[in-house]
């Protein structure tokens, strides 16, 4: 029978994501990586300040800091979210726990007017514990319309589909599309857009030269922002938003609201072997080896007593957020995949760290860099990363990696010291 591990205090971890893509020290200037650094370190600090608060949970913690990531029109999420082909923003967020809660992870898309997605995630998962889900019943993933009368019926923040529009955003997205990005026709569409017009006169069928949400050169982003957080108690969440791909076609689902492809959170109970050497017993022959030691001093009294094994139980969890080309996080379900390395391929005699599994799923020449074959650095597919949080024999390792260029995010190291970086050295201006 295994011997349950005592497990020592747990200190809570947290690491935030704020895209991953292809991102350089030429399209990314000193300025605008200094913009980035302040929000992210900015956002870190007043999340981690909650959740070192007694009593403070990794949902309420790592939601929170998704919806300042939301509020922000840096990063593409709520506010900053990319466009459609259509010129309309189709939102997407999810949410996922190790424990406590029934549906355990839950997916919403095609909102348009919820002004922060997370929060109408984090209230379908809590009222998941009422007898009709809160009218959401037990239902894990729900889109469009539906999404946006629940948020309304449970008194989130609605807002006008102009809110989410922000003139970086939609410059991106004219130019991608070969359209004209003036300062009249941005005026004018906005205007429209709550009146329930399409701003752009490009449908989903119409011809496009080139890809609209990718050119290799600018970063176009096609990520999300998310947010990994272990709790005093060791509970894990991980909360994810998203606008989606830059001029994506209406309709489109990525993996941010998808589990296990996008987001994952679960624990389970981890055995180990414990190797352990008997006390040494005397034989029956150390009379007679006594006897001869004068003679034959070599000769022990004692025989060797072999090396046996404890097997001993302890919690193990795992919680990660995955950024990038979402449709090539969909087709090799990515995050779960990481998780299932950890979890099913150890044993009793050797462990597979998280940060060994999403090194090889989101890491140089992993599975999502290996899922665009030749099309690789052609059309970004493939690319991304992942950030997550680790809690093996009591302790939380953050862990992280990407294929691409470079991404966003920030986290408290193992001297609670707050850390940001987007390549995998330090910028240097």
């Amino acid at each position: 029978m295994a011997a349950l591990m005592k497990e020592p205090a747990i200190r809570p971890r947290i690491i935030i994501h704020g895209g991953a893509g292809n991102i350089t020290r030429e399209n990314l200037p000193p300025a605008a990586y200094h913009e980035y650094r302040e929000a992210l370190l900015g956002i870190l600090q007043d999340a981690n300040s909650r959740l070192v608060l007694p009593g403070a949970t990794a949902l309420d913690v790592a939601t929170f800091a998704v919806e300042l990531l939301e509020n922000n029109a840096l990063f593409n999420s709520g506010h900053g979210a990319v466009y459609t082909r259509a010129g309309t923003h189709e939102l997407e967020a999810s949410v996922m726990v190790s424990r406590g809660y029934k549906k355990r992870g839950v997916g919403v898309m095609r909102l348009t007017r919820v002004k922060n997605p997370i929060q109408l995630a984090r209230e379908m998962l809590r009222r998941g514990e009422e007898k009709d889900g809160g009218g959401a019943h037990q239902h894990c993933q729900i889109a469009g319309e539906t999404c946006n009368q629940l948020a309304e019926k449970w008194g989130l923040d609605m807002v006008e589909p102009s809110y989410f529009w922000t003139r970086r955003r939609w410059d991106e997205h004219r130019r991608g599309l070969g359209k004209e990005h003036d300062d009249e026709t941005y005026k004018r569409h906005r205007k429209e857009i709550d009146a329930g017009r399409e701003s752009s006169n490009v449908s989903d069928h119409d011809s496009v030269v080139g890809d609209p949400s990718w050119n290799g050169h600018d970063y176009l982003p096609q990520g999300t922002v998310g947010c990994v957080v272990m709790d005093s108690t060791g509970t894990l969440c991980t909360a994810t938003s998203t606008g989606g791909i830059t001029n994506k076609v209406v309709g489109r689902i990525g993996d941010t609201p998808t589990l296990g492809a996008g987001f994952w959170a679960e624990e389970w109970t981890s055995t180990k072997a414990m190797p352990y050497l008997n006390t040494t017993l005397p034989s029956p022959m150390s009379s007679l080896s006594n006897l001869l030691s004068d003679c034959l001093p070599s000769m022990s009294g004692y025989l060797p007593v072999p090396l046996s094994a404890s097997i001993v139980s302890s919690r193990r969890g795992a919680a990660m957020s995955g950024t990038g080309n979402g449709d090539s996080f969909l087709r090799v379900n990515a995050v779960r995949t990481a998780a299932a390395m950890a979890r099913f391929s150890s044993s009793e005699c050797s462990t597979v760290s998280l940060q060994k599994a999403v090194t090889a799923v989101a890491g140089p020449n992993g599975v999502l860099q290996q899922s665009a074959e030749d099309r690789w650095h052609q059309t970004g597919e493939g690319e991304g990363g992942i950030i997550g949080v680790e809690l093996a024999n009591g302790q939380g390792q953050i862990v992280a990696d990407f294929n691409c260029g470079g991404m966003f995010r920030t986290w408290m190291d193992d001297k609670g010291k707050a850390q940001m970086m987007i390549f995998r050295e330090e910028y240097r201006e």
